[in-house]
């Protein structure tokens, strides 16, 4: 019996391990975790589905994946506003981001042509831009200071763990359609599901949203208008670290756009072993983001992030490197991977919990919204630049990556700064 018992009392130890979150939490975390599989269906096929079968151009894609960023910047600033308002409020907010989503999905599942096309990329942006300002907020809502790094960890392993399983899962619904289709047609209607799919995980999360989740905004039942923007553009604080946040999102983006390109066509690796590569990234982010954010809550806010800057110049440093020791270039380009998930989990939880304790109760809204739209510059800029250094002749194309690291100077720069105006109570730890 005592051999049993071990293995029998680890469910138990698991549950005391896992942070002690208000039950919503846990919610939005089953529901995250339902929208974002949804997404990674869609998430690579997406492109290759409306230029090779639909028979779009490049760059009419890239005019529609534009479109859709677009509607995301208005979204975020819409959602913002939206989540402080005593009329909306966070659940409202979430309700609407879903519903357009779903309808989003749906319009991408029928599109078949560069107009459709169009619309549905701003619908879709749209409703992922109302999402983001809310749900932050709404987690902000449900937890104490000492809880956010934790709770914030949890979502971003949400949306993780979904968007890795939906990738995987979607792969083998089109490696199996293209192994058993009679007819090379008979694969349009196979892509078109993947976007049904996304279609019912979004309504999926609108269901668990409507049935489970209060609303969770708190303070003035009045709201703060354009005045609450006017307060947060007016907030020293909140602007510096808006554009120290800028350059983390332009280095998150290099992973996603850069980082790909050059594995292939500068250090030659084939597409097994890039996504090899990507999948231990996205494995160990999951596996490393809870702990990581448990033991943050011993540094200040702005030490996390200082932290979470220097793993990314090693990370840029170890990719340079790669390109000068041939004989090493997997174990280095492995080892950077590695070190930027480790830099990508410091930043999400510390740069959230950050922003929360700059806020005003009553404009946590439109703050996280100002959070949201770092990302959608970053986003812009990132592959912007990273796209036309690639393009230069050697060796210039290859100072990317220094150049980013040596750009971090003007990250701590910047941390320094804000440190040195941020009240005491807001920049220590969350635990002694």
């Amino acid at each position: 019996m005592s051999v049993y018992r071990p293995i029998m009392s680890f469910p138990r130890r698991l549950l005391r391990w896992l942070p002690q979150l208000d039950v919503r939490v846990w919610i939005l975390f089953g529901g995250r975790l339902l929208s974002q599989m949804g997404t990674g269906f869609t998430l690579f096929y997406a492109a290759i589905f409306f230029s090779s079968r639909v028979g779009l151009s490049n760059t009419q894609v890239g005019i529609g994946l534009a479109a859709m960023a677009l509607s995301g910047i208005a979204g975020r600033i819409l959602g913002g506003s939206m989540a402080d308002s005593p009329r909306w409020g966070r659940r409202s907010t979430l309700l609407w981001s879903t519903a357009i989503s779903t309808l989003g999905a749906l319009c991408l599942a029928g599109a078949n042509n560069f107009g459709s096309f169009v619309v549905a990329n701003l619908v879709t942006g749209i409703g992922q831009g109302l999402f983001w300002p809310a749900s932050e907020a709404a987690v902000a809502d449900i937890t104490t200071r000492e809880q956010r790094n934790e709770a914030y960890a949890l979502t971003r392993l949400a949306d993780n763990l979904g968007l890795g399983t939906g990738v995987a899962l979607s792969g083998l619904v089109v490696a199996f359609a293209q192994r058993w289709a009679g007819e090379e047609a008979q694969l349009d209607w196979v892509y078109r599901s993947l976007f049904a799919v996304d279609a019912v995980s979004f309504a999926a999360f609108f269901a668990v949203l409507y049935w489970a989740v209060t609303e969770t905004r708190q303070g003035a039942a009045q709201s703060p208008g354009r005045q609450g923007w006017s307060l947060a553009f007016h907030d020293r604080s909140l602007l510096v670290y808006a554009v120290v946040n800028v350059l983390f999102t332009t280095y998150l983006s290099q992973v996603s756009s850069s980082l790909p390109l050059y594995f292939s066509n500068f250090l030659h690796f084939p597409p097994e072993l890039i996504s090899g590569l990507f999948t231990a990234h996205i494995a160990l982010a999951a596996l490393a983001q809870l702990p990581v954010a448990r033991a943050l809550n011993r540094l200040s806010r702005t030490r996390a992030l200082g932290l979470s800057l220097l793993l990314w110049a090693v990370g840029f440093g170890l990719v340079w490197l790669a390109w000068w020791l041939p004989g090493a270039v997997v174990v280095l380009a492995f080892l950077a991977l590695a070190v930027m998930a480790l830099g990508m989990v410091v930043y999400n939880p510390s740069a959230s919990a950050l922003v929360v304790d700059l806020s005003p109760t009553q404009l946590r809204g439109v703050y996280l919204s100002i959070n949201s739209l770092c990302w959608a510059v970053g986003y812009a800029i990132g592959p912007a630049l990273g796209g036309a250094t690639l393009d230069l002749p050697r060796p210039w194309a290859n100072l990317l990556w220094p150049g980013l690291a040596l750009s971090t100077l003007a990250g701590f720069v910047g941390l320094g700064g804000l440190s040195r105006i941020l009240p005491e109570p807001i920049n220590r730890g969350a635990r002694p």
